[in-house]
């Protein structure tokens, strides 16, 4: 912990009616930056009033947010790896999370399904391979999006309780298909989180054809349903949009973690937690280009 009389000081006033004077003592508790989180904890543990408590958890988390919002520009400059965004958007739910556990989960995955993988398997196989082992073997389930269940979109807890949406589902798969070279990419398909399992030959053969023309087939990551064009066609006419080019175009790492923190954002949709929104749609704009 941080010992000084400025510290004890601003401590004092953290009870402050005056919000303007609050306001003040806020920024500059968390100009001292995350190495000041024990002092406040500790004070947290000292404290009977509730609502300085609650005071104290909302510098915490400020003083957490700071620093992911530095991580995801860090990351958005650097590798833009799709596990490790992931990994930081679950972090701003559990910021205390440790990212080892996940990312062992993902590697016995990995190598389970490459055990089983050989090069005379057709594009088909490969898929049903990687199904099997993450849906019959892992008992990964899907589940429809809820709001009210921000667990269900975070990847440490999608891997932890074997069970996530759509979008956690899929990173698991996409994570677990660029791991292993099998050329799936989720596709900007309304209302739905899709991959598309790409045939690379005809991308190289024909780079300025239909997009939709370089995918064989289509996979549902909220279960491993393989889709044809066919019934893409179909899922168009019955919402009544026509299927445009940019529909069926991959969507990189960095918006496929745009999306997820969007969707995440919509979990915290009240006076309440509305804060948290207004946070997680802050990282959207940061990863802008």
């Amino acid at each position: 912990m941080i010992e000084n009389k400025e510290i004890s000081a601003l401590f004092h006033l953290i009870d402050d009616p005056d919000t303007d004077v609050y306001g003040t003592v806020s920024d500059k508790i968390i100009s001292f930056g995350k190495a000041i989180i024990p002092n406040l904890e500790d004070l947290w543990e000292n404290t009977l009033n509730e609502e300085v408590q609650e005071r104290i958890e909302l510098l915490i988390h400020k003083l957490h947010f700071r620093d992911l919002s530095n991580d995801f520009i860090n990351w958005k400059n650097g590798s833009c790896e799709l596990l490790q965004g992931s990994l930081l958007t679950a972090q701003y739910h559990y910021p205390e999370m440790q990212a080892l556990q996940a990312l062992q989960e993902i590697e016995k995955m990995r190598r389970n399904i490459w055990l089983e993988l050989n090069n005379y398997l057709t594009p088909l196989e490969k898929i049903n391979v990687l199904t099997s082992i993450l849906y019959n073997y892992y008992k990964q389930k899907g589940v429809e999006i809820a709001y009210s269940q921000p667990e269900d979109f975070l990847i440490n807890k999608t891997l932890e309780t074997k069970k996530g949406n759509a979008i956690s589902n899929g990173i698991i798969y996409l994570v677990l298909c660029e791991l292993l070279d099998i050329p799936v990419k989720a596709i900007n398909i309304p209302r739905q989180f899709i991959l598309g399992y790409f045939d690379l030959q005809y991308e190289f053969m024909n780079p300025i054809s239909h997009s939709s023309q370089k995918i064989i087939f289509y996979i549902d990551p909220l279960n491993g349903q393989i889709y044809s064009h066919k019934d893409i066609e179909s899922y168009f006419k019955r919402i009544n949009v026509p299927p445009t080019t940019s529909y069926f175009k991959q969507m990189d790492n960095r918006r496929i973690i745009q999306f997820l923190l969007e969707e995440l954002s919509k979990c915290f949709d009240d006076d309440r937690n509305r804060y948290k929104m207004d946070e997680l749609l802050a990282i959207v704009k940061l990863l802008d280009d």
